[in-house]
Parts: structure tokens; sequence; C-alpha cells
């Protein structure tokens, strides 16, 4: 299915937190059918990483993708258009009667899951870069932190910094999941890009992927930066779900569990990067 109106809902909006009043919202309790899918929001084609984790985890869920690749990167763009982007694309996963949201994506999460989470009241969960266990399993040398100027900005990874970050560097990576949307995931100008960004660095014991895209590009970071440990927030995130699922009795033991995808983009181009 190709939905290419959520950009235009976006746009029109005056003010982006209006979106969250829209009726296409049920009232408190709309959401105790546990066969209802669930529904997972990414900027593009990263969010697939957290979807494979998810589906390993629980199988016999429904799950609605929905990827807004129309208006990818969304890491460099402003936290307010940011906001506004991922409102209105969770409106259209609302309008599929989904159980719960899965925000897939560490700068939609960082600038609009504290807005969804005082307005709905349907299970929410969000990503964060996984500097914590990367913090505790190192063994002394630097951290780096890859993500988009976006995540990285956000008051939220700014307290991370502040509990877990004692030796990591930041290292933002514009331009870095336009390599994944496209399909590039191994080629002598990533390696380039790669090279380039590490290049102020020695005595890495680890590098956290802060964006669900950079799962795509482990082999050729393992390249870039051998012997660092790497760490993302994909199975923390599908463990998280699968538990909060638990405690509101929304759990589909039965089956079968399936996926369906939405692009705002193309799908002539979208459906072949998902089978990466």
């Amino acid at each position: 299915m190709h939905e290419a109106t959520a950009h235009a809902r976006a746009k029109r909006l005056a003010n982006p937190r209006e979106l969250i009043y829209n009726k296409t919202i049920p009232f408190k309790g709309a959401y105790s059918l546990s066969s209802r899918p669930i529904g997972v929001f990414d900027s593009g084609v990263g969010g697939i990483s957290v979807l494979r984790s998810m589906r390993a985890l629980l199988p016999d869920e429904r799950i609605i993708y929905y990827g807004d690749n129309l208006n990818a990167p969304y890491g460099t763009r402003p936290e307010e258009e940011i906001l506004a982007l991922t409102l209105a694309s969770v409106e259209a996963l609302l309008a599929r009667d989904v159980k719960a949201l899965v925000i897939a994506c560490n700068t939609a999460t960082s600038a609009a899951v504290h807005e969804l989470r005082a307005r709905l009241t349907l299970p929410i969960i969000g990503m964060e870069p996984a500097l914590k266990p990367a913090a505790l399993a190192s063994s002394g040398g630097s951290i780096l932190v890859m993500a988009t100027p976006a995540t990285l900005r956000q008051k939220k990874f700014q307290e991370l910094m502040r509990q877990y970050g004692d030796r990591a560097e930041m290292v933002p990576c514009p331009g870095l999941m336009e390599f994944v949307e496209r399909g590039e995931i191994d080629s002598p100008a990533l390696d380039e890009y790669l090279k380039d960004r590490f290049a102020p660095f020695d005595n890495v014991d680890a590098i956290v992927l802060g964006c669900t895209h950079y799962v795509f590009l482990r082999r050729a970071i393992r390249r870039a930066m051998p012997g660092a440990l790497l760490f993302d927030g994909n199975e923390g995130t599908a463990r998280r779900l699968q538990d909060v699922l638990g405690a509101e009795n929304l759990l589909n033991s039965e089956g079968p569990g399936s996926v369906e995808f939405i692009t705002t983009g193309d799908p002539d181009v979208f459906m072949p990067i998902i089978r990466m």
C-alpha cells in the first residue's frame, strides 16, 4: 500500500500538536483486543532491523510497518518538523486500529515520544541509543556513539550521556542513513565515509549504533573499526514491547503472525530495500 498524504498533512499543521486531537484517536480502553496489530514506525527502512527482532520474539503478532521514506532523512531536520512528521505517521497507524506503537527511530523518539505518551493511552515503545549496555561492557577505552545530529542534540540523549557517557564520544553522521535508504550497504564510498568519521579516534572499545539504519551497516563498520564491540537497541526494544504487552494482557499467542508494509515513498524502491 502506498500512502503519500502524510507529508501533506504534516505541512498543513499550524501547530503539530493539533494532530493528536484528531477524531481517529479512540477512547481509553479501545485497545483491549490482543488480536489487533502492532504499529511500527520509522522515517525509512531502518526500523526493519527492529522489526526483525520483534518477529523473532513475537512470531504470532500481526505487525503494520509504516516507513515515511518520502520525508527521510529526519535526522537533519528541525525538531518541530520531526514532531509534525512523526505525528502524521502515527495518525496513519492509529487509523489502522493498532493496539501498540513502536517508534523504531531514535530521532523520532527523542522529538515526539513524550508528546505521544502524554496524549495517547495505548502502549508506546521508543528507542534510545544503547549507551548503557556499551558502558557496562566496555573495558576502559572510548565509546563512540554514532547517531543523527538531531538525536545527539536532544535533551533525552544528553541525559543519557550524563548518566553513562564518561568515556563516550558523540559522532554525528549526517548522510549515513541515506546509504541504507538507497540500498548501498557495502561500497567504496561508504568505506570512505566511515574512515573519515572514525579518523579522530583511537583506543575504541565499543560503538553504539544510535540509528536503526546503521544496523544494516555492521559489516562496513566492523571493517572500518575492527575490534570494537557494536551495540544497538533493537533486541532491548523488542523485549520491552513483549513485557509491556504481557503486562497489559495484549499478547497474541494464537497467531497467525504477519507483516504489512506501508511507505509514503515509492514502493518500487522501498520493497527491494526491505529484503536486504
